[in-house]
């Protein structure tokens, strides 16, 4: 039986080294990195294609576990991206005088220990990596069986980088695979900060559930995107066909299209660049006979209750025909999940009252749902989207890898009473 808890103490005392490691060291390390990926692509891609052979391509989950050469430099580019990112720590959030003389001032510091638990997505294990290093914070990644291999390959990447630069190796521990490591992460009191989830529904319950550590969820998407009366249909096709279409296997994904009843004449040219990628569409009554004739047949079915409140990670779309903005809101209260949002619209009150009622991380307005990430949003790389309200929401960078203190200089004064 593994014995996690050399593991864990391992990581507590490089997180505690950390705190000394020189911000430009971690900016050289992930610099560093960034070069010997792409220099290791090939090793990369032969170990990644090991994990590939053992999932059906199929699954949903082939793509995001798929590594290729121009994916690779991506992550290399996140990794440089991340380095030339000005550190959060020691910056300072508030600062006071008390009527006592005692100077307050309030501070960024690290989290710590930050254990994340994913699954079938290699490249989490370079953003958490860069994220954590960058933050001071050490990490205990556990990724899932169907990506051993990859993660693996890449932790045998980057640990010569952080030897060389003198960062202590268990700074990023890469758990075993096995579902016992799992299960004592998230019961790691004393040695694990938070843990940070990043996968399916499943995932993210049986951490909640499990967790006697803090955690933080992130992860599962059920997107909407309500085309309004007003909607132009010219921008509303590149942000359908974009949102389903870009990376279907991502959070940000669409999976319902909320339509005003009074365009359903405008449904087949709406979701008309949706054709080529064979998406299948899962219509109510209403929007079913909108398409009929005008939808291939082969992808046209009728939508049933479960439909709505799916999230598909694949060419899949529902449809859902609704009478006003009203019901467009209910609709997405009782089925999102606090992802991402989105309004095709040109009436400002309108847009003005779905950014300020949906209750959502990300909430647009005329434009695309697959901007929720965090090198989009300028973040330079992201740990996970939180769908929480508590620490942090939306996409996770620096700022929100990190907690305060409170750091009190004083002249010798008492406390008085």
């Amino acid at each position: 039986m593994t014995d996690y808890s050399a593991f864990f103490d391992a990581t507590q005392q490089a997180s505690r080294a950390l705190v000394a490691v020189a911000p430009a060291t971690i900016d050289a390390v992930l610099r560093d990195l960034a070069d010997a990926t792409v220099a290791h692509t090939d090793f990369l891609l032969a170990e990644n294609a090991k994990d590939l052979a053992r999932m059906p391509a199929t699954d949903p989950r082939h793509d995001r576990l798929r590594l290729t050469p121009e994916r690779l430099q991506g992550m290399a580019q996140d990794l440089r991206n991340v380095a030339g990112l000005p550190s959060p720590l020691g910056a300072t959030l508030s600062e006071q005088t008390l009527p006592n003389g005692l100077q307050l001032t309030k501070v960024r510091v690290p989290l710590g220990v930050v254990g994340i638990i994913y699954e079938a997505r290699p490249n989490v294990t370079f953003d958490s990596l860069a994220l954590c290093l960058k933050t001071g914070n050490a990490c205990l990644l556990k990724g899932g069986s169907d990506a051993a291999d990859s993660n693996a390959a890449l932790l045998a990447v980057a640990g010569p980088v952080l030897a060389q630069h003198g960062v202590p190796l268990a700074a990023v521990t890469l758990l075993p695979p096995e579902r016992a490591a799992t299960e004592a992460l998230l019961t790691a009191v004393g040695y694990v900060d938070v843990v940070i989830p990043r996968g399916s529904q499943g995932l993210i319950d049986f951490v909640r559930k499990n967790a006697r550590v803090p955690v933080i969820e992130t992860g599962a998407g059920v997107v909407h995107t309500y085309f309004d009366e007003t909607g132009d249909l010219g921008k509303g096709r590149a942000i359908v066909a974009n949102a389903k279409t870009r990376r279907v296997s991502v959070c940000n994904s669409l999976d319902c299209l909320l339509l005003h009843e009074s365009r359903l004449a405008d449904l087949p040219a709406l979701l008309a660049p949706l054709i080529e990628a064979q998406v299948q569409v899962f219509a109510d009554a209403p929007a079913y006979a909108a398409l009929s004739g005008a939808y291939p047949a082969e992808l046209l079915a009728e939508a049933t209750e479960a439909h709505f409140g799916t999230e598909f990670l694949d060419y899949k779309l529902a449809v859902k025909t609704v009478p006003d903005l009203s019901a467009a809101l209910d609709h997405i209260a009782r089925h999102g999940s606090r992802h991402s949002e989105a309004i095709v619209s040109e009436d400002e009150a309108h847009i003005d009252q779905f950014l300020r009622l949906v209750d959502a991380a990300a909430v647009y307005a005329n434009a695309s749902t697959a901007f929720t990430d965090g090198a989009q949003f300028g973040l330079g790389a992201e740990i996970g989207i939180s769908t929480q309200k508590l620490h942090a929401r939306g996409p996770m960078g620096l700022a929100e890898l990190t907690s305060y203190k409170w750091l009190v200089r004083g002249q010798g004064q008492v406390r008085q009473g």
